[in-house]
């Protein structure tokens, strides 16, 4: 693992020269999982391509601005968020509400659902379906492992609709996945 951190920053180093070699190797060991994260958010490969390679435009043109306080694929990762975010809001996709108009709920206690038989391929399927700023949601979430108040910066919204959200998101899920179970 050592030496993998070690073999990137080599590389970034080389990257920040303007080494295209160096960018090359960059682009192959994080554009799958760039790809993977865009084309969850917005659900179109085309838009996920375009924003995977915008990101490591930008990633490349600010690689002086990466500190190294978190790993260059979280750095990068980030870009690729904000990046298909924005496609979202451009296209009027996503749609976000000012805090008075949230309607704030506690989470509920997990009830005893039995969802032992439903694939991942069909949760998958069920997020595709939801509202998109539930999916993005979701996704930023269970995916990428943000927390709430991340969440709440990356759609740029408060923190409390950012877990309104979340726990809409989560309530509508389950909705179709009792509906998927039942058939």
């Amino acid at each position: 693992m050592k030496t993998e951190i070690q073999h990137i920053n080599q590389l970034l180093e080389l990257c920040k020269k303007g080494d295209t070699n160096a960018q090359f190797e960059v682009y192959k060991q994080y554009y799958k999982a760039m790809y993977n994260t865009a084309i969850r958010i917005v659900n179109d490969s085309f838009e996920a391509e375009d924003i995977m390679q915008e990101s490591f435009l930008s990633a490349f043109t600010k690689l002086d601005s990466f500190i190294g306080n978190v790993t260059f694929g979280a750095w990068l990762k980030k870009i690729v968020i904000n990046k298909s975010i924005t496609a979202l809001k451009k296209n009027k996709r996503i749609e976000t509400k000012p805090l008075e108009y949230a309607v704030l709920s506690e989470d509920e206690p997990e009830e005893n659902e039995d969802y032992s038989g439903i694939q991942c391929k069909d949760i998958l399927e069920k997020i595709n379906e939801l509202k998109t700023n539930y999916k993005v949601a979701l996704t930023l979430h269970f995916m990428e492992g943000y927390d709430y108040e991340e969440i709440a910066q990356i759609m740029d919204i408060t923190y409390e609709n950012s877990r309104t959200t979340i726990s809409r998101a989560k309530t509508k899920l389950k909705q179709l996945l009792a509906v998927h179970d039942e058939r």
